[in-house]
């Protein structure tokens, strides 16, 4: 077990490594890709957002067949916009946003925003998607495999977790491996288990999965262009929506504008039942009114499902994390870089056990020397192409073409740059100069944030908006967290004082 764990966790290291830090960033994706829209740091609440939307669209899109609202959330402070023209299958006027408190039409920038984290983190980029999903499979149960052997093969599991030896050398990684470990260790266990289900289909294609018969898409001709009937008030809808479901309505949807008889679909802010669905929507619930006169149609509740469908959703819904407030996110976002700690530590023990050898008998292999470098390139060179990532949002220029491309190429750039980095400098000075210059850039986007055009710390949290306060906050800590490591691995480490010659590391690793 102690040669399972070994050996799994070290041949798909670095892509564990790079899908826990980017999953655990995709957590907050639609915070991070408001951060990367400084364009929108301006836009507050309104009173009654909703109508105000209604009224633009009127303005907007008069001769369209149905209007589609996506309302304000506690994610974003803007309104979402789009339309459908008669005989158009698909919406035209999507992606239109306006400031719910003053009416304007907003215009933000092209950014890969944290969409582009979220899909790496399980398709990676660049790849055909089911070669992708099979990698990301693979090295899914790889991780299954390494978290059980590593609980089988630490007897003293409980104990492990609350003892840390700094200045330990091996030992400590050893101390912070198991910790971070057994911190999280449902987390992991629920998040490992739950992403392979997701990849069921691609690991078990013969998998016969029931569906849902869907629709038949309209083929009815478009009606003809008559005299509108009005629409009625919608806030009295909202309150009711409101009561039935003990929370806000997230969506608006206008069907039949152009009809004697349009209808006001709504639906949930969010699904609350992790039976139901996956994640995201509002689970299948529904309110259907009568467009003229608001009297309520229809009220469609979430669909009842199988014990094994309701299983197989509820790990879905988990694995993924949109159900989650605020606080239950931050409580995903921690375990998460609790995950990431221990897949860095133990890539890093790996080389601390067997460079101690290799120290005593002169002989350093090529194999650990490979290892060795690629440890950087895969750890601190995936942070630092991150952090320059989030740099490269602000630094090109607002307008440009095919601006998330280019975002995205700045990010593997970066990334490839920090792998050959230690092959031409050498890993004793390649992890400081990383780590240094990735504290720096995670420091400095605090300061970046207002100085191209965004809201920054001190008037975000002044006007009480704590999604882009807490993008800046959890960049200063990471960035002090980066310093600090910038300093233990620097030339200062050699003055620290080693361990005593005749202590002797526990068996970890398939001896």
């Amino acid at each position: 077990m102690a040669w399972l764990h070994t050996w799994t966790g070290l041949v798909l290291g670095w892509l564990l490594f790079a899908v826990f830090l980017t999953g655990t960033l995709a957590y907050f994706r639609s915070e991070i890709t408001l951060w990367m829209t400084p364009e929108l740091h301006a836009a507050r609440h309104g009173e009654a957002p909703a109508q105000l939307a209604l009224d633009r669209l009127a303005e907007l899109a008069p001769e369209a067949d149905s209007w589609s609202v996506t309302l304000p959330s506690e994610r974003s402070p803007v309104l979402g916009l789009s339309w459908r023209d008669p005989g158009q299958p698909q919406q035209r006027g999507a992606g239109q946003v306006m400031d719910p408190a003053t009416g304007a039409l907003l215009t933000p920038r092209d950014t890969a925003g944290g969409n582009f984290l979220y899909r790496f983190h399980f398709e990676l980029h660049g790849l055909p998607r089911e070669a992708a999903r099979w990698i990301v499979g693979v090295a899914t149960m790889a991780m299954f495999v390494a978290i059980l052997s590593g609980v089988i093969t630490h007897k003293k599991i409980f104990k492990d977790f609350f003892t840390f030896r700094p200045r330990k050398g091996q030992r400590s990684w050893l101390d912070l491996h198991n910790m971070t470990a057994v911190l999280a260790l449902p987390y992991h266990l629920m998040i490992t288990y739950s992403g392979l289900l997701l990849f069921t289909a691609t690991l078990l294609p013969f998998v016969v999965e029931g569906r849902t018969r869907q629709a038949a898409p309209r083929t009815d001709p478009p009606p003809a262009l008559t005299a509108t009937a009005p629409l009625v008030p919608i806030a009295p809808l909202l309150a009711e929506a409101q009561a039935r479901w003990d929370m806000p309505a997230g969506r608006i949807s206008v069907e039949g504008r152009l009809s004697a008889r349009p209808e006001i679909t709504l639906t949930p802010a969010r699904n609350d039942s992790l039976a139901t669905q996956g994640g995201g929507g509002g689970g299948g619930a529904r309110l259907r009114f009568d467009g003229t006169t608001g009297a309520l149609l229809e009220e469609t509740l979430p669909p009842r499902v199988s014990a094994i469908t309701a299983t197989h959703n509820v790990l879905g819904a988990l694995h993924r994390g949109r159900f989650a407030d605020t606080d239950l996110r931050w409580l995903f976002f921690l375990s998460g870089l609790a995950g990431t700690v221990m897949v860095g530590t133990g890539l890093l023990l790996w080389t601390a056990k067997r460079g101690m050898k290799h120290s005593k008998s002169g002989v350093t292999p090529l194999g650990f020397r490979l290892v060795e470098r690629l440890n950087v390139g895969g750890i601190a060179g995936l942070s630092l192409a991150t952090a320059g990532y989030f740099w490269a949002n602000r630094l090109l220029p607002a307008r440009l073409d095919q601006r998330a491309e280019a975002e995205i190429a700045v990010f593997f750039t970066l990334w490839a740059a920090a792998v050959l980095h230690p092959f031409l400098r050498g890993p004793a000075r390649a992890w400081p100069e990383q780590l240094g210059l990735t504290a720096l850039l995670l420091l400095g986007l605090p300061l970046l944030n207002p100085a191209t055009g965004g809201a920054g710390l001190p008037q975000a949290v002044a006007q009480g908006s704590w999604i882009l306060a807490s993008f800046d906050l959890a960049a200063l800590i990471c960035g002090a967290a980066y310093a600090l490591a910038w300093w233990y691995a620097g030339p200062r480490r050699r003055r620290l004082p080693s361990p005593a010659p005749r202590l002797r590391a526990p068996r970890i690793a398939g001896e």
